[in-house]
């Protein structure tokens, strides 16, 4: 952008403005020349008329009543009829403009000589001086400059001076309501690029705006928890390695003091568990990773699942009907496998159910246990990274409290929804809701 560039809202003004201009001259050549021009040529022919009969009908009355038509005349019309030339006339001039020309047309015509208009000034006021022949000799029509007819250039000229200032009111008025959120998004733009966290914006106004400003805001929260889960994810680590560090050097020393093979297998196991907190992180890392959609046979999928989990031990009771969807199914499979993995961990011998529930818009897989559960208020922190409920689901039977934070980033970045629920008769409800993307 050059130094010199205009502003979104300037540049809309402008072009609002001109827009507004153009239909202003357009409107005000329309009423010009179609209704204030025929008005005036109307107004100044009726003027005439009455001027050159107002004449006529003086020069033939007899001279006991011209007085009262005199008086009638300017009661009635505002001329005022003299036989007698002003001795104050002035020089012709041509205010009035189009309508004192069309005048004088009109006076000619009727007339049949050519007559001219001439101004008096008196007391500050113009006054408008003919000369109209009756009765073979010059009479004269005197009236004021406030009877001259319409003034359709004076009347064109001020129609677009208004609309020129409302135009301008309104372009700079509608750039600023379109630059304004702009501007907010560019300002909370920066703020993000500068590793801070902006606030959300409103998702108010025109339909586009508002979208544009539900996806920053969507994208905020998104950039908020991975800084979040970014934070969670090294505190937890270096606090989940420490134990393991300290019992291997534990380990290493008594070693050294007296020898024994149990030592070298603890410190086999110490490592096993380093390496599987390791692994979970990494798969943790790679949850918003973006994989293609292929036809997959989901029930089939579930079957699998379950064979898998038997040859694990569980007891597994599936409940399906086939249906096929377009879907991630590396991505589908990891959350399924987590989900079972918690629900055999802590649903003891107890029987785990494997559900998969359809309607015309929806797809649900239901991975349900009768274990300890999950207190009420505990059901959405334990998405977080290296939560665990320590009352019954803690570091003594296993897991790294990472499980459900890949589930809920898995089901995330492919536009799932999963949320835990506990059962009447006790036990844990874990739900996949997936959209009926039926395969193309």
């Amino acid at each position: 952008m050059t130094r010199n560039s205009l502003s979104l809202s300037q540049q809309n003004t402008l072009r609002l403005a001109l827009v507004f201009v153009l239909f202003e001259i357009l409107a005000a050549l329309t009423v010009v020349y179609l209704l204030m021009l025929p008005m005036a040529r109307r107004a100044a022919s009726d003027l005439a008329g009455i001027i050159v009969l107002s004449a006529q009908t003086w020069s033939e009355l007899p001279p006991e009543t011209r007085f009262a038509f005199e008086q009638e005349l300017a009661s009635a019309h505002g001329l005022f009829l003299t036989a007698d030339k002003p001795a104050d006339h002035a020089s012709r001039t041509h205010q009035g403009g189009p309508y004192i020309r069309q005048l004088e047309s009109e006076l000619t015509r009727r007339a049949g000589v050519a007559i001219t208009l001439s101004n008096l000034q008196r007391a500050g006021h113009t006054w408008h001086l003919v000369g109209v022949p009756g009765g073979g000799r010059t009479l004269w029509m005197v009236f004021s400059h406030d009877r001259v007819g319409p003034q359709p250039l004076a009347a064109g000229l001020m129609t677009l001076t208004i609309g020129l200032v409302l135009a301008t009111l309104a372009a700079w008025w509608l750039a600023r309501r379109t630059a304004a959120p702009l501007e907010l998004f560019d300002a909370a733009a920066a703020k993000l690029g500068r590793g801070e966290t902006p606030e959300l914006l409103p998702e108010t106004g025109p339909r586009e705006l508002a979208a544009l400003a539900r996806r920053f805001n969507q994208l905020v929260s998104q950039v908020r928890d991975l800084l979040d889960a970014r934070t969670t994810l090294l505190a937890g680590l270096s606090h989940d390695l420490r134990t393991p560090l300290a019992r291997m050097r534990l380990a290493l020393e008594m070693q050294e003091r007296r020898p024994d093979p149990a030592w070298i297998a603890r410190l086999d196991r110490d490592v096993e568990e380093m390496n599987r907190l390791v692994g979970d992180l990494l798969n943790l890392a790679r949850g918003l990773g973006q994989e293609a959609t292929t036809t997959t046979d989901v029930a089939e999928l579930l079957r699998q699942l379950a064979e898998s989990a038997r040859e694990a031990g569980a007891e597994i009771e599936l409940h399906v009907e086939p249906i096929q969807l377009e879907l991630a199914a590396a991505a589908l499979r990891r959350v399924l496998g987590n989900l079972l993995d918690n629900a055999r961990r802590y649903a003891g011998n107890n029987r785990i159910e494997l559900r998969l529930e359809t309607s015309h818009d929806a797809c649900r897989i239901g991975v349900l246990d009768r274990g300890p559960g999950i207190p009420e208020d505990q059901l959405e922190a334990v998405f977080r990274p290296f939560h665990r409920v320590e009352s019954s689901r803690n570091s003594a039977t296993g897991g790294t409290g990472l499980g459900l934070a890949i589930v809920r980033q898995l089901t995330q970045a492919n536009g799932w929804r999963v949320w835990l629920k506990n059962r009447r008769q006790g036990g844990l409800a874990a739900w996949v809701e997936l959209p009926s993307r039926l395969p193309s």
